[in-house]
C-alpha cells in the first residue's frame, strides 16, 4: 500500500542519510523523496512516498521516524485531504513539422515548453502524479529522450487536525 509521510526536521548534515538509512535497514521501499526549506529558518520539510505491506507497518515507520534525533514532527497524510504535486521535465524528439502538434497535445495539461532545439523540445508539467504519468504516456509515441521527475511533495489542505502526529511541534 502506498503511503505519503511528511516530516519536519532540523536542517543539519546527515539528517537525510540517517532517515533513508532507517528505511533501508528495515527493507521499506521509498518510491520518492522531496526535501526543501520551510518557512522556519533551519527547518526542512521532507515528503516520502513509500510502499508498505499494511497499516501496522506504516505505524511502525512513524514510530521509528519519531525516534530520530533531528526529526521534529511526523505525519502520515495519506488518508487526509491533501494538496500533492510533482514536477517533470520531458525531452521529446521532434521535427519542426511536429512542433505544433506537440503544443496542441500539452495544452490541456497546462504544460509548457521550456527549451526548444532543432530536434527536441523540453516540456515542463506540474500536477498530481497521475496527470504527469498521463502526459508522459501521450508523448511516448513521439520519442522521449529523457525524463526527470521530482517525486511527490504534499501537505494537508486547510486547517485539518493531523491524525498521525507523534511528536510535539517545535516552539519558535
Amino acid at each position: 500500500m502506498r503511503r505519503i509521510i511528511t516530516m519536519t526536521v532540523n536542517n543539519r548534515p546527515g539528517v537525510l542519510n540517517r532517515i533513508t538509512g532507517l528505511f533501508t535497514k528495515r527493507h521499506y521501499n521509498i518510491e520518492s523523496i522531496t526535501v526543501g526549506h520551510t518557512e522556519v529558518e533551519g527547518v526542512s520539510r521532507m515528503t516520502f512516498v513509500v510502499n508498505v505491506e499494511d497499516e501496522r507497518t506504516a505505524e511502525q515507520i512513524i514510530k521509528q521516524l519519531n525516534k530520530q534525533i533531528d526529526v521534529l514532527k511526523v505525519n502520515d497524510i495519506t488518508d487526509q485531504a491533501i494538496v500533492a504535486r510533482e514536477l517533470a521535465l520531458v525531452k521529446v524528439s521532434v521535427t519542426p513539422a511536429l512542433r505544433q502538434e506537440i503544443y496542441t497535445l500539452i495544452e490541456p495539461f497546462r504544460a509548457s515548453i521550456v527549451d526548444v532545439s532543432k530536434d527536441s523540445l523540453v516540456i515542463q508539467v506540474t500536477g498530481e502524479s497521475e496527470k504527469v504519468e498521463a502526459l508522459i504516456e501521450l508523448l511516448r509515441p513521439y520519442g522521449i529522450k529523457e525524463v526527470a521527475r521530482t517525486g511527490t511533495t504534499a501537505f494537508t489542505r486547510g486547517s485539518q487536525k493531523t491524525a498521525a502526529t507523534h511528536k510535539p511541534a517545535f516552539i519558535i
